[in-house]
């Protein structure tokens, strides 16, 4: 990734970088690997990443959209992405929301519970709608990454259980209002090892064929995303493993006839073209250490605080020799720290920071605490 520094002078910080040229070739990328296989289908995971320019060159590529919530749904329309490639999953569904994707002719409902079901048929024979549902079926596959977003165990709160997964469709089935298409699943986000994919994979295969045992046939099986990014690597690893990843599922699933693939991927689509820029305030020297304190903190990137996890950071205003220093935010709590022990060359008041890696689950994130402003986002 290369910065254009005499553009930043010109933009207040802190702010999102998004790279292009990245995520063009990103989505190339995607497309290319996706193209042997007709029966895949990809829907961006907006909730990585809903910066309305990014959002237009993802629609603009021809993939659908995977959304959380009714205002994920509404941002997705108002990007033009075609409803009828819209998911909507959701442990928490509101009426307005359930109702705001009847009104717009979306794909498919991934359902997260009986209770919800009914509701959605309620609301649905209100307005004289069929809604397509999909059953989330919890698969107690671990995946390999952080606990916070480990989503696929039992005691997670996604999800159907397993084993009420045929009571479940013959509810549906009996259903003046709900067509069932299919099983949908996800284990986690942030997996590196396919070996997790393979084992999803292992997973979906047992349970379909328990449903041919029992004459029960499904159109669509829906696997969610999960694969992770090379944070330590943002510049030898830009592009994930986009063709392990689809070859993975290529070479363990078995589909039947006519049976459509979907995918959910979000980090992996936005995450590496994104840097957070942010501008050194301070450069503290207490007994023992020596403090980088710059004007972007946790409100503006909270993965760190809250993950505990590590964006690799680089000084983009100097080339001195290197010195050691802990980068810490403005935010009036302890955990507003970015790295500790962070080797950068000699850091001045004024000097701009790049946190890297930060187009996925960032300027999302953001949030006002101690009244701060929110981060914008640029595209260029």
């Amino acid at each position: 990734m290369t910065f254009p520094i005499e553009k930043f002078k010109e933009i207040d910080t802190p702010f999102y970088y998004y790279d292009k040229a990245l995520l063009c070739q990103t989505l190339d990328t995607i497309k290319a690997e996706l193209a042997q296989y007709p029966d895949y289908h990809l829907h961006y995971a907006i909730k990585a990443n809903a910066n309305m320019d990014v959002l237009r060159e993802i629609q603009k590529a021809g993939f659908g959209v995977d959304c959380v919530s009714g205002g994920e749904i509404q941002q997705a329309l108002d990007a033009g992405f075609d409803a009828g490639k819209i998911v909507y999953a959701g442990v928490g569904k509101g009426d307005w929301e359930i109702n705001l994707g009847l009104d717009a002719g979306i794909f498919c409902f991934n359902v997260e519970s009986l209770e919800e079901l009914e509701i959605i048929n309620t609301l649905a024979g209100a307005k004289n709608k069929v809604a397509k549902v999909c059953f989330r079926i919890n698969p107690n596959v671990g995946a390999h990454t952080h606990a916070n977003i480990t989503t696929g165990l039992a005691e997670n709160k996604f999800g159907i259980a397993m084993e009420d997964m045929e009571t479940a469709i013959r509810t549906a089935e009996k259903l003046d209002n709900i067509e069932f298409l299919g099983l949908h699943f996800h284990i986690g986000s942030q997996i590196l090892e396919m070996g997790d994919f393979e084992a999803l994979a292992m997973r979906v295969n047992e349970l379909q064929d328990r449903l041919e045992e029992q004459g029960i046939m499904v159109k669509d099986i829906n696997v969610g995303g999960g694969l992770g990014i090379a944070y330590t690597d943002p510049d030898g690893k830009p592009v994930p493993d986009f063709k392990g990843y689809f070859d993975t599922y290529a070479k363990n699933i078995k589909l039947r006839k006519g049976q459509q693939l979907h995918f959910e991927l979000g980090r992996a689509v936005v995450g590496q073209m994104g840097s957070l820029i942010t501008r050194v305030l301070y450069v503290k020297h207490a007994h023992v250490k020596k403090f980088v304190i710059v004007d972007a903190g946790m409100s503006d990137l909270i993965r760190p605080a809250l993950y505990e996890a590590h964006h690799e950071i680089q000084n983009l205003s100097s080339k001195e020799p290197e010195e050691t220093y802990d980068v810490v935010g403005p935010i009036c709590e302890s955990s507003d720290v970015f790295g500790k022990g962070e080797t950068l060359p000699a850091c001045h008041r004024g000097d701009l920071i790049a946190l890297r890696s930060a187009g996925a689950y960032g300027e999302i994130m953001a949030c006002q605490y101690n009244c701060r402003k929110l981060p914008k986002g640029y595209l260029f």
